[in-house]
Parts: structure tokens; C-alpha cells; sequence
């Protein structure tokens, strides 16, 4: 064979591994891969400009980075700062009422402090307790909540202790609390009933046995800082000419319940501030919450087509475009240290999502020291480890205008 048909050969196989390999990296780069899928968007903005905009405007659900748009509209309506409280009253006939306000991070040892400051005001016995939780709507649904024994999926009361769950462990067939600080109450042995062996933290599945578990473990702590309850648990409202005791402000601030809402995901926590913010005139709903999340939607960014019908992200009818997330994370900006770190690279600060066929990922990137908002909704399956991928691939790639 001639030399020159030799050389045109190895030219043609040098071109064909060439473009291989050009092929064979642009597939496994996860930027790109997200571009050529059926049902995702991609919304990068570096500099206050899009870089990248695949399906910018197109409603998505938008799993737990909902929870992005619960913390910013708390935020902006009380304060890092602010403490949520609950009430202790007296009623005429000596009966102490504890009255929900909402608190979602009332626990265990929060219980414990405010049994303390009753001490410090000299009470030493009461006549029963009353339980009040009538600021949120008895047995409101809330959309995409599962009747599980999952934690994500406890009931979101206005008067609630542990984010309504149990830790137990589970041995031999015996049952015994898995705190120090929280005592086993019945419901509690109860809900833990043919669950498996080892520590279980288990959802109380059910405003009455919330209410249950509650009136029977702050018995328990009554007695052993040594006020005697002479009488029942009552649930229902607290009398109007009842005597306020004490409004316990929660440690916690606000900005301390965010973050970890955020880091762990806390469905309970998101849905509790969601239901606060919708209060009006002494009570709350989903209903009520709706709207009003979907009017301080529209008031602060202009909004026009989306839906939230619940602040956790649980319900699939939820709509969120990754452009409209980017205008949170814009906001969200002064509170970027409230977002968790991506685990292993410091360069990514971002909320995840998951339900069923549906993974996003909503935050910043780091990028040439400066960072990035990004959104990533997928709303078909894929692997569950690919939006770490694709954030870290925007944190990384030099150049993102090529995309």
C-alpha cells in the first residue's frame, strides 16, 4: 500500500480515537449529562448573570429544597433572633395549662427548664393538666405526608415535644428510652410495639397520641423536680381567665432552628414554621399557610406560575422553577452559612431534595473564590449520588459558557 494511503489510515484512526474520547468525556461530564435529560433544569448565575439556563422557567417539583423558601420567609418575618415560646397557665381551679404557641423545638430538656422556672415561682402542686394545641387546625392534613413510622413523617401539632417522635431501644423484647433526659411514658412503650431490635426513633403517627405522649411525660417530669399533680390530663382550651405562670422562650433562636431544619432535613420543623406563618387571628391551617406563603411569593418576587402547598416539600403538587429558586438563594445570600456543606468539599453549600423519581439540589458553588447559586431539579430517576456530581462539576469546571 502506498505511504500516502498508510498516512491517510492513521490519520482516520487518530481522528476516530479523537473524537472518542471527545464523546466518551462529554458523557461522563455531569453538567452535560443534566443538559440532555428529558425532565431536569439547570440554572447557574455567576457575576448576577445566568450562566447557565437549561429549562430556567419551567415548574418543577422541587422536593426539600422547599424548605430554602420556608427559611427565608421565616426569617424575613421574625428575625435570626427570634424565640418561639410556650405557655404555662393556671386556671381558677388550680389547674396547670400548657398552652402550644408552635414551638418546634420544644424538647426534652426545654420541658426541663420551664419545670424550673414553675419551681422558681413557687409552684409546688397542681390540680391536673391541661393541654391547649388549638393554635393549629385539629387534624389538618398536609399534603404528601405518609403514615409511616418514619420521623420525617410525624404530625405536626401546635404543641409538640421531641418534634413528636420517641427514641426508644428495643432489647430482649424489652423497651426502655433511648434518652436520659426523656422518660418512657405508656404511649411511648406503646408506638415502640413490634418495632426491631436496637435504638428506633419512632413518629407518634397521630395528633392524639401526640397529645397523649405529651401530657404523660411532663407528668412524670412534674413529679420528679417535685410538684405533685393532684388530677387528670385534660385536652382542650385554656380558660380565658386562666393566670399566665410563665411564657418559656425556647434556647434556641431561630437562626439555630433553620440551620439544623436545614441540615437534617426536618420535615416536622419546616411544616411547624410554615403553619406559623400563616397564623391569623389566634389559628392556623394548611389552607391559611397557602396563601399566605403564595401572596408573600408574589409580593417580594413577582411570581406568577407556581404553587406551594406545603413547607417541607413533602407534596408533589409544590412548583418551583429553577430560576425562581435562584431568585431565593439571591435573598438567601447574607444567610448562606445556614445551608449545609456538601459532605467533602467545602466549595459546595446546598439543600437537597428526594422523593420518588424526583432529586434536586439548590445552593452556591464556590467558584474562583466567589460563589455561585445554582438549581438543579430532576424530576426523573437517576443515580443518588449524581447532584453531588453535578455541583461539584460547577464548582470545578474553569468555564461554564460553553454549557
Amino acid at each position: 500500500m502506498p505511504v500516502r494511503h498508510w498516512a491517510a489510515r492513521a490519520l482516520l484512526v487518530l481522528l476516530s480515537l479523537y473524537l472518542f474520547a471527545a464523546s466518551a468525556a462529554l458523557s461522563a461530564d455531569p453538567i452535560s449529562q443534566t443538559i440532555a435529560l428529558g425532565n431536569a433544569s439547570l440554572v447557574v448565575e455567576e457575576g448576577g448573570k445566568l450562566a447557565i439556563a437549561q429549562n430556567a422557567e419551567r415548574g418543577m417539583v422541587p422536593a426539600s429544597t422547599m424548605k430554602l423558601v420556608t427559611a427565608l420567609a421565616a426569617i424575613e418575618r421574625w428575625g435570626l433572633n427570634h424565640r418561639f415560646t410556650t405557655e404555662f397557665r393556671q386556671g381558677s381551679d388550680g389547674r396547670l395549662w400548657v398552652v402550644g404557641k408552635g414551638d418546634p423545638y420544644l424538647v426534652s430538656e426545654e420541658l426541663d427548664q420551664a419545670i424550673r422556672g414553675l419551681r422558681g415561682r413557687g409552684i409546688t402542686s397542681v390540680n391536673g393538666i391541661g393541654l391547649d394545641d388549638t393554635l393549629f387546625v385539629a387534624d389538618d392534613r398536609i399534603p404528601g405526608r405518609s403514615a409511616t413510622n418514619n420521623p420525617y413523617d410525624a404530625p405536626v401539632t401546635a404543641l409538640a415535644v421531641n418534634f413528636n417522635t420517641v427514641n426508644v431501644s428495643i432489647s430482649g423484647g424489652s423497651v426502655r428510652s433511648a434518652e436520659a433526659q426523656t422518660a418512657l411514658t405508656a404511649t411511648a412503650r406503646r408506638m415502640a410495639a413490634g418495632a426491631g431490635a436496637g435504638n428506633q426513633r419512632v413518629n407518634l403517627k397521630t395528633r392524639d397520641n401526640a397529645l397523649r405522649h405529651f401530657g404523660e411525660l411532663i407528668e412524670l417530669k412534674l413529679k420528679a423536680a417535685g410538684i405533685r399533680v393532684n388530677g387528670d390530663v385534660q385536652v382542650g382550651r385554656a380558660p380565658g381567665s386562666s393566670t399566665l405562670l410563665l411564657a418559656h422562650p425556647n434556647s434556641r433562636p431561630l437562626s439555630t432552628v433553620v440551620e439544623n431544619m436545614l441540615e437534617y432535613s426536618t420535615n416536622f420543623v419546616a411544616n411547624n414554621l410554615f403553619l406559623l406563618l400563616g397564623e391569623r387571628g389566634g389559628q392556623s391551617s394548611m389552607a391559611l399557610s397557602q396563601r399566605w406563603m403564595e401572596d408573600w411569593a408574589r409580593r417580594k418576587f413577582g411570581w406568577r406560575d407556581f404553587a406551594i402547598e406545603d413547607g417541607a416539600g413533602l407534596s408533589r403538587g409544590n412548583r418551583l422553577s429553577g430560576r425562581q429558586l435562584i431568585d431565593v438563594l439571591d435573598a438567601m445570600e447574607p444567610y448562606r452559612n445556614l445551608v449545609p456543606q456538601q459532605d467533602g468539599n467545602p466549595n459546595v453549600r446546598a439543600k437537597t431534595g428526594t422523593l420518588r423519581g424526583v432529586s434536586t439540589y439548590a445552593g452556591w458553588v464556590r467558584r474562583g473564590g466567589e460563589w455561585a447559586p445554582f438549581s438543579l431539579l430532576i424530576n426523573q430517576p437517576v443515580a443518588y449520588g449524581f447532584r453531588n456530581q453535578v455541583a461539584s462539576a460547577l464548582a470545578s469546571t474553569p468555564r461554564l459558557a460553553r454549557y
